[in-house]
């Protein structure tokens, strides 16, 4: 038995963000935002339109996409760290608007790394027998909770989302490896203090802004470096598969320089990575989803190809995976 992706959609905002449009709101250039993260530009949220919208719009499409009707359906993943509301679950919000059969849903939390977490319990259920299609989806307004006065954070993300039907197939395909980690150690370099039941909120924690993201930008930065290109030769071997064999290299698009540094330590050249970090900027689990929508778009994954997925977030956590790829080019 094999578990591959049959179908993907994304849901994206039509508002566009700018370096240039960020320059009238902090103080920033155009030429420092792409030279340091290689973003130019990010898609905002309008307002009243929210995380669950744009999971709706991405499962549509991916339902579509695979050919089956929401009946077809035996779980909901949805990974975001930015749900509309605290609870209920997105997933619950997400399985009344596609109109599936009352099936499981449910949200978890991994940051940036929540798509390929989610991608993983897809795979074990279905190997388990507890399902034979699991709609998966990575979700975000990161817009929501960035702090517009903060120019080392803001810049960085946009909004987004992406979804994957993940199935079981008759034959020996699809997902060949996964590997996953967490440390919570580093979960203050990147984390929203506020609205937990640690800091409830009040006015206090809304006069220190503690409701928006803060980051040791450059601890994070040293440990996406390293730990995307261990996590990605981790699973590489564990599939028995060399970086030779591998066609498309889509990891977390944060920042370029992450990426590039990735690349080079799982020894993938940079003509096989698919980056499209420059349109979208950081959307969190949505990230590998839209890059994977993208890629096949593009032509640049075809059935039979090797493909190496990548992340991390925050936790902090981490998580890559190897898989054949079947879904036909469109």
């Amino acid at each position: 038995m094999g578990v591959v992706i049959s179908g993907l959609g994304v849901g994206i905002p039509q508002r566009v963000l700018t370096n240039f449009d960020l320059e009238k709101m902090v103080d920033t250039s155009d030429e420092w935002i792409r030279t340091r993260t290689g973003i130019r530009e990010r898609h905002i949220a309008s307002d009243g339109e929210n995380t669950s919208d744009l999971a709706t719009s991405a499962g549509k499409e991916a339902l579509a996409s695979a050919g089956l009707s929401p009946s077809d359906i035996d779980l909901i993943i949805v990974a975001t760290i930015t749900a509309d509301m605290p609870w209920p679950a997105a997933a619950c919000q997400l399985q009344q608007r596609l109109g599936t059969r009352l099936v499981p849903g449910f949200d978890l939390s991994a940051g940036c790394t929540g798509f390929i977490y989610g991608l993983w319990t897809a795979d074990q259920v279905i190997r388990a027998g507890g399902a034979n299609h699991v709609l998966v989806v990575g979700a975000d307004c990161l817009s929501r909770v960035v702090d517009w006065q903060d120019r080392a954070t803001c810049v960085l993300f946009g909004d987004g989302a992406g979804a994957a039907v993940v199935s079981k197939s008759g034959n020996d395909e699809g997902f060949l490896s996964f590997t996953l980690g967490a440390d919570g150690s580093g979960a203050p370099l990147v984390c929203l203090p506020g609205g937990g039941s640690q800091n409830p909120a009040s006015h206090e924690t809304v006069d220190k802004r503690l409701h928006y993201i803060k980051m040791n930008g450059a601890e994070v930065f040293r440990f996406a470096v390293r730990i995307m290109g261990e996590a990605a030769t981790k699973a590489l071997e564990l599939a028995g598969i060399s970086s030779e064999e591998v066609a498309c290299f889509v990891p977390h698009q944060a920042n370029y320089r992450i990426i590039e540094a990735a690349a080079k330590r799982t020894g993938i050249p940079m003509e096989k990575v698919f980056i499209n970090l420059d349109k979208y900027g950081n959307t969190s689990a949505a990230s590998i989803p839209i890059a994977l929508y993208e890629a096949r778009r593009e032509g640049r994954i075809n059935p039979g190809d090797t493909l190496v997925l990548v992340a991390f977030g925050a936790g902090l956590t981490w998580g890559a995976s190897v898989l054949r790829w079947t879904m036909p080019n469109g």
